[in-house]
């Protein structure tokens, strides 16, 4: 990394990085929020879709905070060079962890939700949540996130 004045030099990636997570990231908070609202309806879901959403356990509806909103303001965090979007990507994998069980092992999920398309989705997720985490730890380790 070059330095101007002995400040580290935001590279070009960060930037691309961080407006593409937080775009990313909004459709987490979007799709929670509007959970949380009871504003599912209309949106193509069955009763059994939304009985699934609005039944989660508080534990759940914790995790899936913490997960989704770890990571947004973890790539806020990135777009601000703060040191802090190591520690919320961190929270964010934690969160995705507990909600990643409940859908997952507590066998709960919907049948018509058991689906490979979701499943490639939930992969995703995962991905994109620790390919975030080790990018910010990398641009930590670097001296650009300070």
């Amino acid at each position: 990394m070059s330095t101007i004045l002995g400040e580290t030099k935001t590279p070009w990636h960060l930037w691309v990085v961080g407006v593409v997570s937080l775009l990313w990231n909004f459709g987490g908070v979007y799709s929670y929020t509007m959970t949380e609202l009871g504003k599912l309806d209309g949106m193509g879901f069955g009763p059994a879709e939304l009985d699934y959403f609005y039944g989660f356990p508080a534990w759940a509806v914790a995790t899936w905070a913490l997960g989704v909103w770890g990571c947004f303001f973890g790539s806020a965090a990135l777009l601000l060079r703060s040191k802090w979007s190591v520690w919320l990507f961190g929270i964010s994998i934690i969160g995705l962890l507990g909600t990643t069980y409940y859908q997952r092992m507590a066998g709960t999920l919907p049948e018509s939700m058991q689906t490979m398309g979701q499943d490639l989705f939930a992969v995703a997720i995962w991905l994109i949540t620790f390919a975030l985490f080790f990018y910010a730890s990398r641009m930590k380790r670097a001296g650009v996130l300070t």
